[in-house]
């Protein structure tokens, strides 16, 4: 890491802290050259597939619209964003685990739905209905009747 006051090469450790269930590191370094302080942050790379659309196209995985969906479905709820962060750590970690070049965006949009099913009734109703693209009232009726308990 170059310093960002001197730009010199050399630094030290003096901290480091695993962030978001330790797949990123943030470090607290010393310049050995001009002594000044700062911060990095390191992230662990894993190998995402490649995700395979419903029209046979393939692109690779995007976190960002993981997060959007996500967030869409939870809006106005009360769950803090680090919840939805973990979220998406978990399905990142469990599509690395699966050791395939390929994976589905319905195996994707299944496990999105898994978890808000657990998290919340509503969130989990609003990304089904865009996900399973529901026309009408009463496929909105028949998601909450599985949901509620008889």
């Amino acid at each position: 890491m170059r310093c960002p006051q001197c730009d010199n090469l050399g630094s030290r450790v003096l901290d480091s802290r695993p962030l978001r269930h330790s797949r990123a590191i943030r470090r607290r370094r010393q310049c050995e050259h001009c002594g000044s302080r700062y911060t990095t942050y390191e992230q662990i790379v894993v190998h995402i597939p490649v995700v395979t659309k419903h029209d046979s196209r393939r692109e690779p995985f995007d976190r960002s619209k993981l997060i959007r969906g996500i967030e869409l479905a939870c809006s106005k709820l009360p769950i803090p964003r680090p919840r939805l962060e973990t979220i998406c750590d978990e399905i990142e970690s469990a599509l690395a685990d699966l050791g395939s070049e390929e994976v589905t965006s319905r195996q994707i949009g299944e496990s999105v739905m898994d978890h808000l099913r657990r998290l919340h009734p509503v969130a989990y109703v609003r990304f089904a209905s865009v996900y399973r693209r529901f026309n009408d009232a009463g496929q909105f009726l028949e998601e909450v009747d599985r949901l509620t308990p008889s």
